[in-house]
């Protein structure tokens, strides 16, 4: 921390910092200079006393009081009441005060007397797999003979030599002798965090608050339903009463912690809730009983869905003389979300968020559920966790809203977040208090970051600086090759998934009409190639949005349109998201694809090359050849025997092949720009003056 820093921590000027530093004898005048974690608590324990010095004591003047009670005497004032408010101002600045003291005395603590926590180091026996392990490599790491392993193979019906490639299966099964688990390379590289495994240990894990995510329509009464549970009024300081940016906030329910995480419910907002359900245990539907399921409803049942978490349905509203609470229901039933009423799964509470009626009953059902998920981290060892929001200050520089995940996160840890890193400067609750560590599911906002992260960036906190600087250049160093976050899926990565254990893969599909939509939903449905299938987490009738896009990246997703064709404008920004988009008009073609590309079998791809065109000028016939065009060459080269359409008043008439190519008397094999020739199509005789013959061939397309 630089004196700068420091003095921006506590509200002084570096001024008023730098004098304490030379009555302190330390010899630290520039604003830049690094202050170590001895010279701030020395800091912290000047300022402290000063502090206590600038609050003396005083007696009180009996003459002086005696004349101010004679004052208002005659003055109608109720006593009580004023004593009463003068008690509670007194308890409030008293809490206040002790929360000051107490966050002083734990910075201090922090400092002087750090602890380790558990590193994210993989364990000792785990053995990394790569694509290349053979026999001899497997013994080589084991320390054993290879005759040995390929015994062990023999036993499992396995005849390979020693020198041939294992699978990830495979090897699997021989390490369950040696006691030795098999990971990814990826998933014990450290400097990609974002699947980075960290295995805890049953008895180390403990139990965390759930992490509540609550979406639905706009004006449904999400944010109203959050100041009701918190008893504080946000809407106010809200554009147009819509949240701006992902809040988080944790309350106590029935003495437990619960953290609640709002999404923004305007259209324009669809990518900061796809964000929220991906750190999310618990979604809290919204739906408000006079307007029923609306369109942002929907995109969040998708969101949701594609989450893989729990969902419980918020009516709300429903003191409203039009509400109608059988509507909602059947209209969920609509979109896979069946109330237990109805003999479903998914539970429903009727509220009113505004009078507070029912959302008791809400928040115990919510508990219920959490129970259920038996939700547990590992608070001992340093934090993992999400990004979700970030902005830049002009007095402190970036300050993040984290949701800490797993570990515990503590003040001075240096820190990784997506490719910035940093020293934990100050750590802030959702209140705005100050605080020193913060355990798994508490939002938490920080500051000491070098750069500003994105919003959805996983973070990583470390023992040293060090670890944590390299860490980030490594990270910026492979950013520049490819993106460590990359969203989206192709059809091309089908295989490579498959092979990489993955069982389901997510398609949106969006169709012309309704009846093709529940066709082709229904036969991608009944895809099941060596038990992998695929899951439709979102379909719906007309073009592909912008919406579609955000949804297939939030969930690794391929986009299959059927008889619809999305604009240019579209198909840019899904290129720019790294999703791809297949548009077919044939369903059985729909399906052939998906189970060729699950195998790893799909017919390569091929496009278009225009090789020339030639303006039919006059025609001759032959009765030995047929009818030969006299032509001029106009784009291009033509050649011989290769593909050729036939175009007439724009319109494709026929598409073949050349037969035979002259120049005068002479066959050629091409003839280019701005020269006559002659010539003829493969069994087509039809044609005519001023007709267009094009010549092309197809390419294959490297992936």
């Amino acid at each position: 921390m630089s004196i700068l820093e420091y003095a921006l921590d506590v509200n002084k000027d570096v001024s008023e910092i730098v004098s304490l530093l030379e009555k302190l004898k330390i010899n630290k005048r520039d604003e830049d200079d690094f202050l170590t974690d001895e010279e701030i608590i020395l800091l912290d324990n000047e300022l402290d006393s000063l502090k206590e010095n600038e609050n003396p004591d005083y007696e009180i003047d009996e003459e002086l009081e005696s004349k101010v009670d004679n004052l208002v005497s005659g003055i109608d004032i109720d006593l009580d009441e004023v004593s009463s408010k003068k008690e509670k101002v007194k308890t409030k600045v008293d809490s206040k005060n002790d929360a000051k003291v107490k966050f002083q005395k734990g910075r201090k603590e922090i400092y002087k007397h750090r602890h380790k926590l558990m590193t994210n180091q993989e364990e000792d026996d785990v053995i990394v797999y790569h694509d290349k392990m053979t026999p001899a490599i497997l013994a080589n790491i084991l320390k054993v003979n290879s005759t040995e392993i390929i015994k062990k193979l023999f036993n499992l019906g396995i005849m390979v030599n020693v020198n041939q490639n294992l699978s990830f299966e495979t090897v699997e099964l021989i390490l369950l002798d040696y006691n030795k688990k098999l990971k990814n390379e990826e998933s014990v590289d450290k400097a990609n965090f974002e699947k980075y495994e960290i295995v805890d240990k049953d008895e180390d894990k403990k139990e965390r608050p759930p992490v509540i995510t609550i979406m639905g329509h706009v004006d449904h009464g999400k944010t109203t339903l959050l100041d009701t549970i918190r008893k504080t009024n946000v809407v106010s300081s809200e554009a147009g009463g819509i949240t701006q940016a992902i809040g988080a906030y944790q309350v106590e329910v029935n003495g437990k912690k619960v953290t609640f995480i709002d999404t923004p419910g305007h259209e324009a907002f669809t990518k900061m809730r796809s964000r929220g359900a991906s750190v999310t245990d618990i979604v809290v539907l919204i739906v408000a009983a006079n307007d029923g399921v609306m369109p942002q409803t929907k995109e969040a049942i998708d969101h949701a869905k594609a989450a893989k978490v729990p969902i419980v349905v918020a009516i709300n509203k429903v003191d409203l003389p039009e509400a109608n609470v059988d509507r909602v229901l059947t209209e969920l039933t609509e979109y896979g979300l069946v109330p237990e009423k109805f003999g479903g799964d998914v539970i429903t509470c009727n509220i009113s968020a505004k009078k507070g009626d029912g959302v008791k009953e809400l928040l115990e059902t919510l508990l219920l559920v959490s129970e259920m998920q038996e939700l547990k981290a590992n608070p001992n060892r340093y934090a993992t966790g999400t990004v979700l929001e970030a902005r830049n200050d002009q007095r402190v520089g970036s300050i993040v809203s984290l949701l800490v995940q797993s570990g515990t996160l503590r003040l001075g840890d240096p820190v990784v977040i997506g490719t910035s890193y940093g020293k934990i400067r100050t750590l802030k609750d959702d209140k705005g208090n100050n605080i020193t560590e913060a355990l798994p599911s508490t939002p938490v906002e920080i500051t000491g970051i070098n750069e500003l992260p994105l919003a959805g960036d996983k973070f990583m906190a470390f023992e040293t600086e060090k670890e944590a600087r390299n860490i980030s250049l490594e990270r910026q160093v492979r950013s520049r090759d490819v993106d460590t976050n990359k969203a989206g899926m192709s059809l091309e990565d089908l295989f490579g998934m498959v092979e990489a254990g993955e069982k389901e893969i997510n398609v949106v599909l969006k169709c012309d009409v309704k009846g093709s939509e529940e066709a082709v939903k229904q036969s991608l449905g009944k895809i099941n190639v060596d038990g992998v299938w695929v899951n439709v987490i979102r379909s719906g009738v007309g073009t592909i949005t912008e919406s579609d896009i955000v949804l297939a990246e939030a969930s690794n997703a391929l986009i299959i349109g059927f008889n619809v064709r999305p604009n240019s404008k579209i198909m840019d920004y899904a290129k720019e998201k790294n999703v791809q988009i297949k548009l077919y008009d044939i369903i059985y073609k729909v399906v052939e694809d998906m189970e060729a590309a699950i195998k790893g079998m799909l017919d390569p791809i091929y496009e278009e090359v225009i090789l020339g065109e030639a303006e039919v000028r006059q025609i001759f016939k032959f009765s030995k050849i047929g009818t030969i065009a006299g032509s001029y060459v106009t784009k291009g080269v033509i050649k011989n025997n290769c593909e050729a359409r036939v175009i007439r008043d724009g319109v494709v008439i026929y598409t073949g092949k050349i037969g035979s190519l002259q120049r005068e008397k002479d066959s050629v094999k091409e003839v280019k720009n701005g020269y006559e020739c002659g010539i003829t199509i493969e069994s087509f005789q039809d044609i005519k003056e001023g007709d267009l013959i094009e010549t092309f061939k197809m390419e294959e397309v490297k992936k």
